[in-house]
């Protein structure tokens, strides 16, 4: 799944926020705690206010490409003139070792999601989200 901003999502699995929960005014140097976790519940649904993709999660030009003509090739691909498609093919297949590596870096993308009680969530890893 791609986070984009203003996608729905769900929680695939139970949050705990653990830590010092403190109230809103309590003075930074001597905050007291009021709770002693935060539990969120999975099925939770909110919407996404931001994404934090860092630089290497971003496709390279080789992947892109690949991304493009894949994407071209399967909407297009029975249209296409017969050597345009093998040719777009073969590109497709010089390609294919960039995408690969690009998909086994496994970038850590977060997201911000703003949950339908009002909760917000900062930092929320994408495997733990669902798309609605």
């Amino acid at each position: 799944m791609t986070l984009t901003h203003g996608r729905r999502v769900r929680l695939a699995v139970d949050l705990r926020v653990a830590g010092t929960v403190t109230a809103a005014g309590d003075p930074a140097d001597e905050p007291a705690a009021v709770a002693g976790a935060l539990l969120i519940g999975a099925g939770a649904e909110g919407t996404v206010e931001g994404v934090d993709a860092p630089e290497e999660a971003r496709p390279g030009p080789e992947a892109a490409e690949y991304e493009r003509l894949v994407s071209l090739l399967e909407s297009f691909g029975a249209q296409m003139p017969p050597a345009s498609r093998e040719r777009a093919e073969e590109q497709v297949r010089e390609l294919e070792p960039a995408w690969h590596a690009y998909r086994n870096r496994r970038p850590v993308v977060t997201a911000r999601v703003r949950l339908d009680g009002g909760l917000v969530l900062d930092r929320v890893r994408e495997d733990v989200l669902t798309a609605l």
